[in-house]
């Protein structure tokens, strides 16, 4: 399956819109229930706009009525595998610590992380008084 899902991210990674940066990116996030959903990023002239990959295929899995995630594919233009931004893996963990993230680099190399290795301590929902 994580071949599947890697070529989903290799796939919208030619879509992104990075006119400023360069610096393409694609990601595709697996749901529990076996669905894939590519996000890619969209790059904009106030970069306080840019939307990242990640948070462009949770909202498009969101859209759709997903909630749950098994695992995360991303791909990008540099050589290495990256991981992904603090913002991202903050979203990200809106849906839980467990996902597994596989990154790919345009040379080929790959890491697996787990998104609680990335983001120790993250703030969750668990954090908030009751009620809010």
């Amino acid at each position: 399956m994580s071949d599947r899902l890697i070529d989903a991210a290799k796939a919208v990674l030619a879509r992104a819109y990075a006119p400023y940066s360069k610096f393409r990116v694609g990601a595709a996030l697996e749901t529990t229930d076996g669905t894939i959903v590519p996000g890619c990023n969209v790059e904009n002239a106030s970069f306080g706009a840019v939307i990242c990959a990640e948070r462009a295929a949770v909202a498009a899995a969101v859209a759709q009525g997903h909630r749950a995630f098994r695992r995360l594919a991303l791909t990008s233009d540099a050589p290495d595998p990256v991981a992904p931004c603090g913002l991202c893996r903050q979203v990200l963990a809106e849906f839980g610590l467990d996902l597994e993230i596989i990154s790919v680099g345009a040379t080929g190399g790959r890491v697996i992380y787990r998104l609680r290795d990335l983001l120790p301590h993250a703030f969750t929902r668990d954090d908030l008084p009751e009620g809010a």
